[in-house]
Parts: structure tokens; C-alpha cells; sequence
């Protein structure tokens, strides 16, 4: 879908890999520069995020390096960089000089606070971020501490998942205008920028600032339950239709404990309820039960696990690919699903790149 886009992604971690993967997935060009002669922490293993891309190294304090740097952006449609701000400007590959070599370039930069803002220079990480935008906070059950998946819905929710979205607006908009823009994707946007459908739930009543009264994060008919085997199974059968079926299913149509969907008062019974219904089978019992049935009731599964779901089988959505256990490209199109590609050693693509860059005279141009 992307074929024919150039993206060149200065080394970085997380968000920034991950938004330059899913590009080369979708058949983006994308160059990865990696840092020449990097440090122990970062080690020369293929990366499952750089799978697709080609890989040079560089040192860009060196200045016939810098020139390869400059020449791969002249002739990219976008670039991916995830330092703290400032440092691709002492670089000298901060925006300005990138758009006087380039006027068209979407120059995408991924943080999680920002490019400016009271902690704009202060570190953090995903947790940190999310906890800050709001995002964090209904992530639990009830008087339990807040905690999300890793990395889900900050590094990858709200930040690689904006940044691209950013780029392919900028690149979009270069093509009519033939100008460039910077992308500021930070994660305490894109984190509460994904908290508006709770808030447009919030807007007919159904959200509360006290967490287990909102119309998600606290019913018996939305969240896991631990099963006998230890397993745990997830339920959420928000319509009345869909919770009718999940009681006749469970053999309570007629328990006049669960008629009342949605009173607020009667969920913490409710739950301790199901809670002792669901801990006295074990996992495969309930998923057998509920298979196939709209009653929105599902096993939660580890990545392995999911693997060999039938559903999440017959999409063929976890691989083995190039040695490594992988999720496939998403999304799909008509046409079929992008293959995953490998990922290259660390500078493996270096020479080609130079031979390149030379065939166009210092430009980065479409071989």
C-alpha cells in the first residue's frame, strides 16, 4: 500500500522502531540508521521492530557521515526520530536545516511529553505518560492500583500508532502543497486523546470520576474472572441483549440477583457472585460453554496461547517468521496481507545504500 514512500528512522527505542515497522510493513522504503560502533546497551541482534527495513550505520558526529544522513532526507518523504528536544538539532538534523535540504519532508518526532511543556526535558517511560494524560486511570478494578498491558496504550497506542498517522497526513499534505511540517507526537496527547470515547460515553451520564461507577470499569458484566484451573475468562455483555443471552448461557435468567444490569449499587454482589460461579469450573469448561454464542464472554490468552486459538488461528495472526514468534502486519487489505519480512543485521545494508546514494548524486533517490 506504501510502496513507492521513503522513510528514513534515526535509531531510537520503542514508539519510534515500532511506528518505522509498521510502515515497512505496509511497503514503505524504510531506512534505518543505526549507530556505528553503538554502546553495550544496544546489542547487534535482529530486532523484531526493524523486520522490513534496511539498516546503515553511521556516526553522525562524523561529518562524511552526516553528509550520507543528509542525502538519505533529501530525498525521503518522511523521518522518524524519538530523542529528548534538541537533540537532532545538535545534531544538525533538527527541522530547519532537514526542510532547507528538503521543503517537502513530514519530519516525525516521537516523545512522550512533547516538544515542549513543564516536563519536556524530564525523562519517563509509558506508565509515567499514560498516568499523567488521564489513560491510566479507570485501568484496574475497583479499589485495586491502576495497571495496563506494557507499552499498549502509551508507546504504542498513543505514540507510534499517532506518529504514523501523522507522517502519512504530512506526507499526504506535501503532495498537494510541496511543503513539509513537523509531527509532534507525544503520548500524553495521543493517551488522552483516545480517552474521548469513555468521555462521549461520560456525556449521557454513564462516567464517574469515582473509579468502579463508570459504566465500564465497574460491572459484574465487564471484567475477568479467575476460573478453577487458574485461568481467567473475560466478560463484557454491555447491550441487554447480549447480557440476556450471557445469563440464559449461565443458567440465571430467572436469578433475581442479576435482573438489575445497571444498578450501580447491586454490581459488587453481582461480581462476588459470578466470581465464585466462574472460580469452581476451570477455563475450558466456560470457553467451551460460551463458544460461538453472542454472549461477549472469551478465555484470555497469552500470545502463545492465542496462537493456537481457532479464530486467531485461521487468520494465521501469530507466526513464527524468520525464527522469531511474531504478530502478522495489520491491517489487511482486498488484496492480501503484507508477508513479514526480516529483519536485517545491524548495517547489513550499508554498501547498498552508499552505492545508491552515489548513483544519485547524494540524493536518496527510487531504485
Amino acid at each position: 500500500m506504501l510502496a513507492g514512500i521513503k522513510i528514513v528512522e534515526i535509531e531510537g527505542l520503542g514508539p519510534g522502531p515500532f511506528a518505522g515497522m509498521l510502515l515497512a510493513d505496509l511497503g514503505a522504503d524504510v531506512i534505518v540508521i543505526h549507530r556505528a560502533g553503538a554502546g553495550p546497551s544496544v546489542t547487534n541482534e535482529k530486532s523484531l521492530l526493524d523486520r522490513g527495513k534496511r539498516s546503515i550505520s553511521l556516526h553522525l558526529k562524523s561529518a562524511d557521515d552526516l553528509e550520507i544522513a543528509k542525502g538519505l532526507i533529501k530525498g525521503a518523504d518522511g523521518l522518524i526520530e524519538g530523542f529528548r528536544p534538541g537533540v537532532m538539532e545538535r545534531l544538525g538534523l533538527g527541522p530547519q536545516p532537514c526542510h532547507s535540504l528538503n521543503p517537502r519532508l513530514a519530519y516525525g518526532r516521537m516523545t512522550g511529553w512533547g516538544q515542549d511543556g513543564p516536563r519536556a526535558q524530564t525523562a519517563g517511560h509509558d506508565l509515567n505518560y499514560i498516568a499523567t494524560s488521564g489513560a491510566l486511570y479507570y485501568a484496574s478494578e475497583p479499589d485495586t492500583p491502576p495497571i495496563t498491558p506494557a507499552t499498549l496504550v502509551g508507546d504504542i497506542g498513543g505514540g507510534a500508532l499517532y506518529l504514523v498517522i501523522g507522517l502519512l497526513s504530512a506526507i499526504l499534505k506535501a503532495r498537494d502543497t510541496g511543503k513539509g511540517c513537523v509531527v509532534d507526537a507525544a503520548i500524553v496527547d495521543g493517551s488522552a486523546h483516545m480517552m474521548n470515547l469513555l468521555m462521549a460515553i461520560g456525556q449521557n451520564g454513564d462516567w464517574s470520576e469515582t473509579r468502579g461507577q463508570s459504566l465500564l470499569d465497574g460491572p459484574h458484566w465487564s471484567r475477568t474472572y479467575r476460573c478453577s484451573s487458574g485461568g481467567h475468562l473475560s466478560v463484557q455483555c454491555l447491550e441487554p441483549k447480549f447480557y440476556a443471552q450471557f445469563l440464559d448461557i449461565m443458567g440465571l435468567q430467572d436469578d433475581t440477583v442479576f435482573k438489575a444490569q445497571f444498578d450501580r449499587a447491586l454490581w459488587p454482589d453481582q461480581t462476588a457472585s459470578l466470581g465464585a460461579i466462574f472460580a469452581a469450573k476451570p477455563l475450558s469448561h466456560w470457553a467451551a460453554l460460551f463458544e460461538g454464542s453472542d454472549a461477549c464472554v472469551a478465555p484470555v490468552l497469552s500470545p502463545q496461547q492465542a496462537a493456537f486459538d481457532p479464530h486467531m488461528k485461521a487468520r494465521d495472526v501469530w507466526q513464527t517468521a524468520n525464527g522469531t514468534f511474531q504478530a502478522a502486519a495489520a491491517p489487511r487489505f482486498s488484496h492480501g496481507t503484507a508477508e513479514i519480512n526480516p529483519a536485517p543485521e545491524r548495517g547489513q545494508h550499508s554498501a547498498e545504500i552508499r552505492a545508491q546514494l552515489q548513483a544519485g548524486k547524494g540524493i536518496w533517490k527510487q531504485g
